[in-house]
């Protein structure tokens, strides 16, 4: 769902680390309608949200380049702790871990513009 999504939404270029940035920002934009829909006792978009945002990090996880270093894997066990709390976010109504989740891919962005150069 991740990449293909960005592909059909917008005529963005086909470079990996442009499509990367997307992700993340995707997730941001996810993770707000999550909160938001916490906020509004909306359940049913609360987890169609979660569940975007999950499927989000799986595509970061899919296109990860294991043969690159220890980043990767860092990486993976990143996103991974993030589509935990993520759901257990859900189940509890914590905002306050989804803020987490939030401030991790805010932190995934400054990093990943300043390591591409975007």
């Amino acid at each position: 769902m991740g990449l293909e999504a960005y592909n059909q939404q917008s005529a963005i270029s086909d470079d990996p680390y442009v499509l990367v940035l997307k992700l993340y920002e995707g997730l941001l934009k996810y993770l707000s309608f999550v909160k938001n829909a916490m906020q509004e006792g909306n359940i049913e978009e609360k987890f169609n949200y979660i569940n975007r945002s999950i499927a989000i990090f799986d595509e970061l996880r899919n296109v990860l380049d294991f043969d690159g270093g220890d980043i990767a894997y860092y990486l993976d066990g990143l996103y991974l702790y993030q589509i935990e709390t993520l759901f257990s976010a859900g189940i509890d109504d914590n905002i306050n871990a989804v803020n987490q989740v939030m401030k991790v891919t805010r932190g995934l962005i400054g990093a990943w513009k300043e390591e591409t150069g975007l």
